[in-house]
């Protein structure tokens, strides 16, 4: 009998992905959905649970006699502070406190952000690194690990979106001060680290000092310049590269900022502009490396050509 794993998040961009490689890996997965789902949407099947992550009867069907959670569900966008912290933190406390509670805990698996570094940055870094918090004070009763992607892209993802339509069109937008670098992580590799966090029996039984685990492509980041270079070369074209200054992308988040308080929901927000501006975002993928099997599989060329494909195929581009 194949044991159950519990998935929030499992309608979103990562979710479908992860929920196929736990199923892959003979899991049972059960997941949380406010509406009925068709297995097709999420290409594995898996037993839904109608609710929402407020709602602690639904959480608790949700978690009955699981052996493992696997929390992705959350904002990246939010009119508010507070629904930021709803939604990224509360969510993950409530979730840890019925885990917690159960005759045999589950391992849990949190999907943060490499944003939870620095939380001075915006409302959505912060929110996701109380959510770590929440899980690392509650969590003492259970083997917990909380993974700290970088930005993420791959079929599905419409975050990246604006940057590969940007290139088809002949525009390179150069985002950050000179020398900045960040690193990126394929989708599939994200899915397959949350699958190897859950395969190894050590942390399985690393209850109450778990790992908090850096994933990315494991090269060391990019500059803007490469990342703009290898899109272009996908699509085959070139790029003119457009530095654009820091000032521009801020007046806007601050002008989506005013437009919030009229029920506007942002995706560029001043803190999400000192995000991009940051000179820092390269991860160090070593820990989890030396604790698990794990090891990214999708190099950058290989996954921006396949994405591009993908986005042919769905008429996004």
């Amino acid at each position: 009998m194949r044991p159950t794993v519990a998935v929030t998040g499992a309608t979103g961009f990562i979710g479908p992905h992860i929920v196929r490689r736990l199923h892959a890996d003979g899991w049972q997965v059960r997941i949380l959905t406010r509406r009925a789902v068709d297995p097709a949407q999420i290409g594995a099947q898996v037993e839904a649970v109608r609710g929402d992550l407020d709602d602690r009867d639904s959480l608790q069907r949700l978690l009955a006699g699981a052996q493992a959670v696997v929390h992705v569900a959350g904002l990246i966008k939010a009119r508010t502070r507070k629904k930021f912290f709803r939604a990224n933190a509360e969510s993950v406390g409530r979730l840890v406190e019925i885990a917690a509670a159960a005759p045999d805990p589950p391992r849990f698996v949190l999907m943060s952000s490499l944003a939870a570094r620095a939380p001075d940055l915006s409302d959505y870094a912060a929110s996701k690194l109380a959510g770590e918090r929440a899980l690392i004070a509650a969590g003492g009763a259970l083997p917990w690990s909380i993974l700290r992607p970088p930005a993420v892209y791959g079929p599905g993802d419409r975050v990246t979106l604006p940057f590969f339509r940007c290139v088809r069109h002949g525009i390179g937008p150069l985002l950050g001060a000179e020398g900045a670098r960040l690193s990126l992580i394929h989708v599939e590799d994200l899915a397959s680290a949350v699958g190897a966090l859950l395969a190894d029996a050590k942390l399985a039984d690393h209850r109450g000092a778990g790992l908090i685990a850096e994933v990315d492509d494991g090269q060391g980041g990019y500059g803007w310049r490469e990342m703009i270079e290898v899109a272009a070369a996908a699509f085959g074209r070139r790029a003119r590269i457009v530095r654009v200054p820091m000032a521009i992308p801020y007046g806007l988040g601050m002008l989506n900022q005013a437009l919030a308080r009229i029920g506007y929901t942002p995706m560029l927000t001043p803190g999400k502009v000192r995000e991009l501006y940051h000179s820092d975002w390269v991860c160090d993928p070593g820990p989890i490396m030396a604790r698990t099997a794990w090891r990214p599989a999708v190099r950058l060329r290989q996954g921006f050509a396949a994405t591009i494909s993908w986005y042919r195929q769905e008429g996004w581009l």
